[in-house]
């Protein structure tokens, strides 16, 4: 299982990616068609812009709603490719993410949206940073004592093959994902994805830095969702139970022991300073009062993989997933109560609305719902 539903086929589209290069290219200078359907089809985030609340999806397609979602304006949008991410670091600017590596940037609240960033261009962000590493590393080993070259050496010959495999994924085209997206104002922020991606910006996202060496992830895990939590530490989490947390804005990251090492597709922080609740493959759930230093496994009775969460004013935690998943927590995600809503369709994301009410995008693209994920619409 992937990030998001429309990551679910990554395995296979790395398997076809030769033949089809030229379609990835064309569906990333190909601006996103105009559709009415756009509210009812695959949907993979949303969150808010202020007021307004902006979703993104399929074939490029960016949705917005002044009036809770009850209607909705399909954005202009340069691309054609699944998008599976959305922040706003103010009300006016935000940033989506999806296949290809693409990187959109919005100064109007979400109505347009401009490209800049291309999956061809991140490559070559990560091929400069990795060439780097090896030059280095090659003066290190120089310079090292007898007893300490051959561990060097084994790294200079992991960071030769992890060159080698992006230059061939230059050879391919834009085929890696970006699966999240975190902006703290207009100017700094992270993306981040397949394959230990890590980018950061400090300006906006005019220039890009490749920010992976700063993490402790030698196997190049995918990473899947980036927060911050009450207090102001930023929390990575994604494959293989990988957790890395920033108290520094992300300046330097610390690797976290992880109680469950399969997939965690989702973190939040619960609305008290220094919480995290992440989350993932089958159910998993996992929640830390310290920053991640130590977890309890929180129970799940339904046991889908979940996809996301939102954290309400009253302190409402809700978790969203696979087979039409709910799951409400009023006690600061030590627990929670499961639904499972009657049409079973995957569940990617979740806002918050007025009340107890909930916009939940998926599937089947925008439903309105009470706390517990029952239609209101």
């Amino acid at each position: 299982m992937c990030e998001t539903l429309g990551t679910a086929t990554l395995g296979l589209s790395m398997a076809l990616a030769a033949p089809v290069a030229f379609a990835l290219a064309d569906i990333i200078e190909t601006p996103a068609r105009p559709t009415e359907l756009a509210p009812q089809s695959l949907l993979n985030d949303a969150t808010r812009a202020g007021d307004r609340v902006v979703s993104v999806g399929e074939r490029g397609h960016i949705i917005y709603s002044d009036d809770q979602g009850q209607t909705w304006v399909q954005a202009e949008v340069p691309v054609a490719v699944t998008l599976t991410s959305v922040d706003f670091g103010t009300e006016q600017h935000g940033w989506v993410v999806g296949h290809s590596g693409v990187v959109l940037h919005s100064e109007d609240g979400g109505e347009n949206w401009a490209l800049q960033l291309d999956g061809l261009q991140a490559a070559e962000l990560v091929i400069a940073s990795k060439e780097d590493q090896i030059a280095e590393l090659e003066a290190r080993i120089e310079q090292a004592p007898e007893d300490e070259k051959g561990d060097l050496e084994w790294a200079l010959d992991d960071l030769f093959f992890a060159l080698e495999n992006t230059q061939a994924d230059m050879d391919i085209g834009p085929v890696n994902p970006f699966l999240d997206v975190w902006f703290e104002d207009e100017n700094h922020g992270f993306v981040v994805g397949a394959y230990g991606m890590i980018l950061r910006t400090q300006d906006g996202g005019q220039t890009w830095e490749d920010w992976g060496p700063r993490l402790d992830n030698p196997t190049n895990f995918h990473y899947n969702s980036i927060t911050q939590v009450a207090g102001g530490a930023l929390v990575l989490v994604g494959e293989a139970g990988q957790i890395h947390v920033s108290v520094d804005g992300g300046d330097t990251w610390d690797k976290r022991e992880s109680p469950y090492d399969g997939s965690l597709f989702g973190v939040t922080g619960t609305g008290q300073v220094n919480e995290v609740l992440a989350f993932g493959l089958r159910g998993n759930t996992l929640l830390s009062t310290d920053l991640g230093r130590t977890w309890t496994m929180v129970p799940n009775e339904g046991g889908a993989t979940l996809n996301n969460a939102a954290v309400a004013d009253d302190g409402r935690i809700t978790l969203v997933g696979n087979g039409g998943a709910v799951l409400m927590s009023a006690n600061g995600g030590e627990s929670f109560r499961p639904y499972f809503r009657t049409d079973r369709e995957g569940v990617m994301g979740v806002v918050p609305l007025s009340g107890t009410s909930l916009l939940l995008v998926g599937e089947g693209g925008v439903t309105i719902t009470d706390a517990r994920g029952r239609n209101l619409n």
